[in-house]
């Protein structure tokens, strides 16, 4: 088999990466094309790293690291690999955090002060993806 010829598969770790990328991006408010401007592409190659198409160089990873002012081992932050001492890896988090109705879910719970208004929330939630039993809520909630 020539491996020229193998079509290149996704590698886990650098899903993983342009899913960080991605949702760092999305907290900062930045755009794909504003943070290309910045590294001196085109938004296209970012959206390519953000999927994990292409590979993010160290140089890059790091030169991203500086605008998204985060240390560059915050892209690894639960990352698959030998070296997860979790049976199951929070891609998960970092994935649904990746997506604008994620990062916008977990602005808004966070604003809620109420402790008891976001326990609600989150029996709300379980009973709707039929996670949990319906809870009784004690106490008025408005």
């Amino acid at each position: 088999m020539n491996v020229s010829t193998v079509k290149r598969s996704l590698h886990a770790t650098d899903r993983h990466v342009g899913n960080r990328v991605r949702m760092r991006r999305k907290m900062q408010g930045m755009t794909q094309e504003k943070l290309a401007d910045a590294l001196g592409l085109t938004f296209q190659q970012v959206h390519n790293y953000e999927k994990g198409t292409n590979r993010i160089w160290a140089s890059r990873l790091q030169h991203i690291a500086s605008i998204q002012q985060v240390p560059i081992s915050f892209f690894f932050e639960d990352a698959p690999g030998q070296w997860s001492i979790l049976d199951e890896p929070c891609d998960y988090v970092s994935g649904f955090l990746a997506t604008s109705d994620g990062l916008a879910l977990a602005k808004g719970y966070r604003h809620i002060e109420n402790a008891k208004l976001r326990q609600s929330i989150v029996a709300l939630l379980k009973q709707i993806a039929g996670e949990d039993e319906p809870e009784q809520v004690t106490g008025r909630i408005i």
